[in-house]
């Protein structure tokens, strides 16, 4: 194996064809360097330098291997380089797998905001999964993090989480609709409307149990259309062909034509966890986690 430092003292006396210089260069004295440099070639079976009273300089060989050194060692220090900003956490690559209301809610695009702003240089990679092939990607090491709608288990050996949105739902109804402009809503009002339901692809469970929320709350909703995700159900709103109802977070992507109005007594919310390994081999997962959980928004008011 090579040595660096004789790599260095060699370039040394190789620029300067002198061991004197070389050695005043290099801050040692001339004894131990020409050692070095008669024990480099040695391990190499290579005359690198011609030796006279007046003078050394290199061999033929010498100028070949002097280049090649030169370019290992500024490869070395690249090497080193960017060890140290993986290290820190400057550079290197986050693969990220997540739902579409890690999207439409806005907690992935902020915190990849903050992350870029802060280390330009880190690659990110996205892959749109379910929350089970998320959480088993963490188990095999294949992403860094997961944005699911339902956390590990409590006693989960390898995977830890956090709450990262907690969005409550609002009314979506067609402008123009009776009820807009009402001053209280009552479930008696919306059990007499025809729904847009939203069956996310994600899982049939959330569907379950937002309409089971709906007994809970006083009503069941007779839906007559359903869409696959939120913004779609939007449009159909837009359209004047039912009713819906959006987590808080989407508020700002309703087109026009649709008018929004809280409920107040209606306790189904939205939520979304960040999800990760406990073994976190690299600083930059734990910095996008920290940022993930500083960058999501709390409860707003919204809805008129």
């Amino acid at each position: 194996m090579l040595d660096m430092r004789q790599l260095q003292y060699f370039i040394a006396v190789a620029e300067e064809e002198h061991v004197g210089r070389a050695a005043e260069r290099l801050h040692i004295s001339q004894s131990p360097l020409s050692r070095q440099i008669a024990q480099l070639e040695e391990k190499l079976g290579l005359i690198l330098f011609e030796r006279s009273q007046q003078r050394i300089k290199l061999t033929r060989d010498g100028r070949t291997f002097l280049n090649e050194a030169k370019a290992f060692l500024t490869h070395a220090n690249r090497l080193e380089s960017l060890a140290r900003r993986l290290g820190k956490g400057d550079e290197g690559g986050l693969c990220i797998g997540y739902l579409e209301t890690a999207m439409h809610s806005g907690v992935l695009p902020r915190a990849l905001k903050c992350l870029r702003g802060e280390r330009p240089a880190v690659h990110i990679a996205l892959y749109s999964y379910h929350s089970a092939a998320q959480l088993e990607g963490l188990r095999e090491r294949s992403l860094d993090l997961a944005l699911v709608n339902e956390p590990p288990a409590a006693d989960d050996a390898d995977l830890d989480s956090a709450l990262v949105l907690n969005d409550p739902m609002l009314l979506a109804l067609p402008e123009g609709h009776a009820l807009a402009g009402q001053a209280a809503l009552t479930a008696d009002d919306l059990a007499a409307q025809n729904w847009i339901g939203v069956m996310q692809k994600e899982s049939a469970l959330r569907h379950d149990a937002f309409v089971a929320a709906c007994a809970k709350a006083g009503f069941v909703p007779a839906i007559t259309v359903e869409a696959t995700e939120p913004l779609a159900a939007l449009g159909l709103v837009a359209a004047g062909l039912g009713v819906t109802m959006i987590q808080q977070s989407l508020r700002h992507q309703v087109p026009q034509g649709v008018v929004l109005r809280e409920l107040p007594w209606f306790g189904y919310r939205s939520y979304l966890w960040a999800a990760w390994h406990k073994v976190n081999l690299r600083p930059l997962v734990g910095i996008f986690r920290e940022t993930l959980t500083t960058a999501a928004v709390p409860d707003e008011g919204g809805a008129g």
